[in-house]
């Protein structure tokens, strides 16, 4: 199984950004995780394929946007009003079977993994 990231790039504060995640096989649970160098990878959002149910952390309420399309095994990030404490790099994170909402958000229940992607954010 492949997660292909594309959409991370440079942009203003204030600004958005769109990523997107195109996995070659259906998956349960997608989602972002990011990172920047010297600290540990951090859960972003992520969604499940059945209702559509979406979880956030809480620096990105209101300001980013998970969405999926299940026909095309791709899951979107719409990040809006962009700050310099996002810039990271962001991972695309999918897992083929059933997940609990409960851990949606914890990183070693994902099976496949994206190359990542940078997104910087400038003041």
């Amino acid at each position: 199984v492949q997660l292909v990231e594309s959409g991370g790039g440079l942009v203003q504060a204030g600004g958005s950004l769109n990523l997107s995640c195109a996995a070659s096989a259906s998956m349960y649970a997608m989602g972002w995780f990011r990172q920047v160098p010297g600290k540990e990878r951090e859960f972003v959002s992520a969604v499940r394929r059945s209702g559509g149910g979406t979880t956030y952390t809480d620096s990105v309420k209101g300001r980013f946007s998970i969405s999926r399309v299940n026909a095309k095994n791709t899951v979107y990030l719409r990040m809006n009003s962009l700050k310099p404490e996002d810039t990271a790099v962001y991972y695309c994170a999918g897992r083929g079977a059933f997940l609990s909402d409960t851990y949606l958000s914890m990183e070693r229940f994902y099976n496949y993994w994206g190359q990542g992607t940078q997104v910087t954010v400038s003041s």
